[in-house]
């Protein structure tokens, strides 16, 4: 240490200063000025620190793309319309449903209840009434399991040999049938139930003893009898005209994978796989319609029309809003400009607003949009300014859904068909296997693709797997069309 650092870090008095030489005095001076601007500098870096760490703390699901599930319970309950202005429950004028009853001829049994006497002057009652009220109780029978043997006998023949008989075709030569297999599969990938659970489950409601490996193999047969089919609805998928797509994290033998989804109106199919342009390549493959997406950097291998999901820009957008100065202010001008914009849209929808005005409405809204944007590059803030930047960067992908027909602005499709995948995870934390996230690729698939089309998941696999043991090609995942 310097005798002029050791002055630095001492109380100075009067005396002392008059001890002090001009030099040294001139030195204390320079080198007290260097120490408060490294003070000042280290003072605005943890400041800056500080307001990121602020930021994260309040970012939600309303201002960054995290889900709603990770607002905790602490979180400003979402405000819908008309809230307080109605009872909960059905409204007036509300539609009721009633359940239909059967047709007479497909009931168990025909009960006919009738009065003996009179409930006013106690008089017996006789005849019958031509029009009685109907009621039906619907009731699950005790289900026993049906268990066929087959005994394979082995004979003799004269010419010193045995010949044993063999299973006959459509035969599982395990210990379970196809719609055993089917409803294991079902539990598992589609209801999302342990291997202890579908466990007891088995022997709880069928009395069918089971074991974990069992499971597993079931889940194996599945597997094999939907990749035929799961192929078929990629490919239908890949030649869509419009396609949503979305990833979520994943697990697989405890290392980082993604879960990736591509919705389509005819099929939508899941790919676990990395987070990559490579795999984004894939799950596309020969795609050449509108993409629709969130703004991740693996879909720039995309070069054909793509729209950003706008529901995303709004959360961005909102995070501007909450900004200080200059950069609040054009936050909360691109809210509003978003805001304005959907209601446009809905209108589009619902039928109130023709397309063509709407494309002519959103000729001057998008100019108010990029010119904010471009307000937003010089804003002041950092991270807001970057985005900005890249929002102009790929300003043609923000109005593809303008001209397009059969385009949204947003890709709430692929954030809703993916959310399957994202309860998966958090339920079993992954796959411990290749073979594994094959299972849960196919499985998903043929569940979300199923029920687009109205088609009753578990009698689908039943399909697939009796079709398997017979060796035919299953049926197809894809809506038949008919042809006139």
């Amino acid at each position: 240490m310097t005798p002029v650092q050791g002055h630095c870090q001492t109380q100075f008095t009067r005396d002392t200063l008059a001890a002090l030489s001009k030099e040294q005095l001139i030195d204390i001076i320079m080198m007290q000025q260097e120490q408060v601007g490294m003070l000042v500098a280290r003072v605005q870096a943890l400041e800056a620190q500080l307001e990121e760490l602020k930021r994260r703390l309040d970012t939600n699901s309303r201002n960054s793309s995290k889900p709603p599930s990770t607002d905790g319970p602490a979180a400003e309950p979402r405000t819908r319309k008309n809230r307080g202005q109605r009872k909960p429950g059905g409204q007036p004028g509300h539609e009721g449903h009633t359940r239909d009853l059967l047709p007479v001829e497909e009931v168990k049994e025909v009960i006919a209840v009738k009065p003996g006497r009179c409930e006013h002057c106690g008089r017996a009652l006789h005849g019958e009434d031509p029009h009685p009220e109907r009621c039906q109780v619907w009731e699950i029978p005790e289900i026993t399991p049906e268990v066929v043997e087959y005994q394979l006998h082995e004979l003799g023949c004269t010419c010193g040999k045995f010949t044993k008989g063999s299973l006959p075709e459509g035969v599982p030569e395990g210990a379970f049938g196809p719609r055993l297999m089917a409803t294991i599969a079902v539990l598992s990938g589609v209801y999302r139930l342990s291997k202890r659970s579908i466990e007891s489950m088995l022997a709880d409601f069928f009395h069918i003893p089971i074991s974990l490996g069992s499971i597993c193999g079931c889940e194996a047969q599945a597997s094999a009898a939907l990749a035929q089919p799961v192929q078929e609805a990629v490919a239908a998928a890949q030649a869509a005209d419009v396609l949503h797509a979305d990833e979520t994290s994943w697990r697989e033998n405890r290392k980082k994978r993604w879960l990736w989804v591509a919705v389509t109106s005819v099929a939508t199919v899941f790919m676990i796989g990395h987070r990559t342009q490579e795999a984004a390549r894939e799950l596309l493959g020969v795609f050449a319609g509108v993409l629709v997406t969130d703004r991740c950097g693996a879909y720039n291998i995309y070069r054909g029309l793509r729209q950003w999901c706008w529901a995303h820009l709004r959360r961005d957008f909102t995070a501007f809003s909450e900004l200080k100065g200059n950069a609040g202010e054009i936050g909360l001008a691109l809210l509003g400009k978003t805001d304005q914009m959907f209601h446009w849209w809905h209108r589009v929808r619902d039928g109130t607003l023709k397309r063509s005005t709407f494309q002519q409405y959103m000729r001057g809204l998008r100019k108010e949009v990029e010119a904010l944007l471009r307000e937003g590059v010089h804003c002041g803030d950092t991270k807001m300014e970057r985005s900005c930047k890249r929002l102009l960067n790929g300003a043609k992908y923000l109005w593809t859904f303008v001209d397009a027909e059969g385009v949204e602005p947003t890709n709430n499709a692929a954030e809703r068909g993916i959310r399957p995948g994202v309860q998966w995870r958090k339920d079993s934390f992954g796959t411990h296997s290749a073979e594994g996230s094959r299972f849960v690729e196919r499985i998903m698939t043929a569940a979300a693709t199923c029920r687009q089309h109205g088609r009753n998941v578990t009698e689908y696999v039943t399909e697939a797997c009796t079709a398997r043991l017979h060796g035919r090609p299953a049926p197809s995942l894809l809506p038949t069309i008919d042809v006139i």
